[in-house]
């Protein structure tokens, strides 16, 4: 009786030591389960912030020098991705040739535009020297328009009626890289190079491939890195 009572009380005890090994293994199992991260929900290293830039842009539109000023932003993914909308035109008087001006008489100048969705691909973010990639696509428009000329006498353009007409729209694709530099947690300085592709474009006297070109650019972004 007594063997067998040893007996019993050694069964009992492993079958407590195989319990907790294998409640040990289950906890073991279940901690080291990382937790999935979706795309818009904050995982453990995760988050969703966002920003917003001013850029200025020097390029050309057919052999005369355009500056471009842009603004865009959006949501920053995971500290490497954003997506978001941008805006932007050019600011400086662009010559229409007179054989394609529509008013001859005037002082016709070209205006680019375009606007829609941009995506940017943050390499490193957290270093002070790093890389994103850029790629604009949208829409773009030109039109012609009287650009009255500053004169002394006026000291600004209020005083000159505007004239405006012949608008043209067409696609536009944009991939671009810059680098970037973190001058404070919460404002970075990008200057990069981006290439404009145009396809579509019937403008008088701004053909795709006057439209596409290389564009240099200075950026400024604000916002939650």
């Amino acid at each position: 009786m007594s063997l067998g009572y040893n007996n019993l009380k050694g069964m009992k005890t492993h079958y407590h030591l195989l319990f907790l090994t294998g409640f040990l293994l289950v906890v073991g199992v279940a901690n080291g389960q990382e937790e999935m991260q979706t795309l818009f929900k904050r995982g453990k290293n995760g988050s969703v912030t966002g920003y917003g830039a001013i850029s200025n842009n020097f390029t050309y539109l057919g052999n005369n020098y355009a500056n471009m000023v842009e603004l865009y932003g959006g949501v920053f993914i995971n500290k490497k991705f954003m997506i978001g909308l941008s805006g932007g035109g050019t600011t400086n008087f662009i010559p229409v040739p007179l054989q394609y001006s529509m008013d001859p008489l005037r002082r016709m100048s070209y205006q680019y535009g375009q606007a829609g969705l941009v995506t940017e691909y943050v390499m490193s973010s957290n270093k002070t020297l790093h890389v994103a990639f850029s790629l604009f696509a949208g829409s773009g428009f030109t039109m012609q328009y009287d650009r009255p000329e500053w004169t002394q006498e006026s000291h600004d353009y209020e005083s000159y009626d505007y004239y405006g007409g012949r608008e043209d729209c067409f696609f536009v694709a944009e991939p671009g890289v810059q680098l970037e530099i973190n001058v404070f947690k919460w404002m970075r300085f990008s200057p990069g190079v981006s290439y404009r592709a145009s396809f579509g474009s019937s403008a008088v006297g701004l053909t795709d491939s006057d439209l596409s070109k290389v564009s240099y650019n200075a950026t400024f972004k604000f916002g939650k890195f």
